[in-house]
């Protein structure tokens, strides 16, 4: 099964004889690398490119704290109207290009278009103004509590910096070319979409100088090249990993964990709490049947969130039932919203679905058949929908084809979609103003166009938030809110740990792969 894998890929395959193998890291991603633009996309693919080749003002630690990271530093005025931030020394971009104030403020106010965090920070901002090539300032009409955590904000969508030229160029087009600070070089000459996409060490980065801890701290690179390798098959990624033509799974199949752990050359990683994942169900609220919210609560009900976890074949400690927005065992957890789920399952929402007037309209699954984690959830929850009544359409593809369709508004008919499942890293749910179930509120390039007009108020009231209790209370009733609208479903939160080969050191853990600091011993 494994050469005939290798031979589908072929020249863009493992083979690497013009490099020496001790300097290459090879990793297999759960999804393939299709859009190279962070900000068009919340691929976590995508993601993983750009921890390689850009870089952010501000950094997120193992712990959930917002560190410098090309910033030197910042001041805040007593009032909290106007922050000043300091470039470190060193910083150029990949060309050789210094990076300057000019370059940062043009980043964040391109990010800011396409994303509900950076949207709700220019609605509270007055002007961004450069006052020098190493410093800029942030002027605000209003306080606004987290402007540090939005500048570093781990993902969906990141605010990398990149050149001016290039990020006044239109946010809704991923940019021409790839020019960012961070530790690699992309080799577009030698990307093969779907197959292998490659980066180089980039002679230009200047790390920080203190130790590496999640995405924060310095990021020294000891390998001269990184291959991202694209396996469909979930049994020839594992073999490969057994056999050493892969050096990294970002996740292992459920199912060959506990043959792994009897493999003394691979070792099962473990991660922080606030790496663990949540299974959410994108729902197309532009589009029959689910623009009724009706028919959106009977779908919420169908989900049972144990046996979609059992569909992955977890171990039981690897998972949970949870219906927080904000994950479960951590101390922004909330059961506001959830009442429904004392009764959930496909004949509890048999009732609702017929009380909701459904009358068979198609429901356009989009299956990701190629992903570890999104190929059995998809499996669990068509089934689920189809005993709950609904006329389920089940279109299997790759991830990267799933992503693309997602996008578009259009009916069914047209090539429109219904369900889409959808893996959430923790990490990007904590707070409420950056993740996509709720930050993303009636905007246009939210896929699914959710909206709630009390949302905004919510949102915009906790930014201002000056007390615990406050913010407690507003984080509840968004929440609230959520269940209500249904902007999304949650289908359950678990571990997925990644798993290396055992002669690989110094692997950070986190809620995705990042490749600094890692060394072969």
């Amino acid at each position: 099964m494994l050469s005939a894998a290798l031979s589908l890929v072929g020249a863009a395959g493992f083979s690497a004889a013009a490099h020496s193998q001790d300097r290459v890291l090879k990793v297999s991603l759960q999804t393939e690398l299709q859009v190279l633009d962070p900000i068009i996309t919340t691929i976590n693919a995508t993601r993983v490119f750009a921890y390689l080749v850009f870089d952010q003002l501000v950094a997120i630690d193992s712990e959930g704290h917002y560190k410098p990271q090309m910033l030197a530093g910042w001041d805040v005025s007593p009032d909290r109207l106007t922050y000043t931030f300091h470039l470190r020394d060193g910083l150029k971009f990949s060309d050789g290009a210094p990076v300057t104030s000019e370059d940062c403020v043009a980043s964040i106010e391109r990010w800011a278009k396409r994303e509900g965090f950076g949207a709700q920070l220019m609605d509270a901002a007055d002007r961004f103004r450069v006052v020098d090539p190493k410093t800029f300032e942030l002027k605000l009409k209003r306080p606004f509590a987290f402007v540090i955590e939005a500048l570093g904000k781990p993902g969906h969508q990141i605010p990398v910096m990149m050149p001016a030229r290039l990020a006044r160029l239109d946010a809704n087009t991923a940019v021409p070319e790839i020019v960012g600070s961070g530790p690699f070089l992309f080799l577009k000459d030698e990307w093969r979409p779907g197959a292998k996409a490659v980066f180089a060490r980039n002679p230009n980065y200047v790390p920080r100088s203190e130790p590496p801890d999640g995405l924060a701290g310095g990021k020294v690179v000891n390998f001269d090249r990184i291959e991202l390798l694209s396996i469909p098959d979930q049994s020839t990624r594992v073999a490969a990993l057994q056999k050493g033509e892969v050096d990294l799974l970002e996740v292992v199949p459920y199912d060959h964990i506990d043959l792994l752990r009897k493999d003394a050359k691979v070792t099962i990683g473990k991660q922080p709490a606030i790496a663990q994942n949540m299974i959410a169900i994108n729902l197309n609220h532009a589009q029959p049947p689910f623009d009724n919210p009706l028919i959106r609560r009977a779908l919420q009900v169908a989900v049972e969130q144990t046996d979609v976890m059992a569909g992955l074949g977890l171990p039981s400690d690897m998972y949970r039932a949870c219906y927080s927005i904000y994950m479960c065992g951590n101390d922004g957890s909330s059961d506001t919203g959830t009442e429904y789920s004392r009764d959930v399952g496909p004949k509890a929402a048999q009732k609702l679905l017929k009380e909701a007037g459904y009358k068979g309209e198609p429901v356009v699954f989009l299956h990701a058949g190629t992903s570890a984690i999104l190929n059995p959830v998809g499996s669990v929850v068509a089934d689920q929908l189809k005993k709950a009544g609904f006329n389920v359409d089940l279109r299997t593809s790759d991830f990267a084809t799933v992503a693309s369709r997602r996008l578009k508004k259009t009916p069914v008919a047209d090539g429109g979609w219904s369900v889409s499942p959808l893996v959430m890293a923790g990490i990007d749910l904590v707070n409420p103003l950056a993740q996509q179930m709720v930050s993303l509120n009636c905007m246009e390039n939210n896929p699914g166009w959710y909206c709630d007009p009390a949302m905004n108020e919510l949102l915009k009231a906790y930014a201002q938030a000056s007390t615990p209790a406050e913010s407690k209370k507003y984080r509840d009733g968004i929440q609230g809110i959520f269940h209500k609208n249904v902007n999304y479903v949650l289908a359950g939160q678990f571990a997925v740990p990644p798993a290396y080969r055992s002669d690989l050191k110094g692997m950070i853990p986190f809620s995705f792969p990042v490749f600094w600091n890692v060394r072969r011993e």
